[in-house]
């Protein structure tokens, strides 16, 4: 996977690096990296997944319950 950003001109190196950052969260590349530092037996990956899975429909919850105030 080949990924390319141009940093402009005058931009601050602050401004580029937020925007490499975000780069790479969106490609899922950060992820990609630490799924892959360290092995993790079947049984891990599919608990995790299910942590992550309910904490995503925890959140979703307390937004809903948020807006409805």
């Amino acid at each position: 996977m080949s990924l390319r950003m141009r940093i402009y001109d005058r931009e601050p190196i602050g401004v580029a690096l937020r925007r490499f950052k975000n780069l790479i969260q969106r490609t899922g590349l950060k992820d990609e990296l630490r799924a892959h530092r360290y092995n993790e037996k079947p049984s891990e990956v599919r608990s995790r997944k299910e942590r992550e899975r309910l904490r995503a429909i925890r959140k979703a919850d307390r937004k809903k319950k948020e807006n409805r105030r």
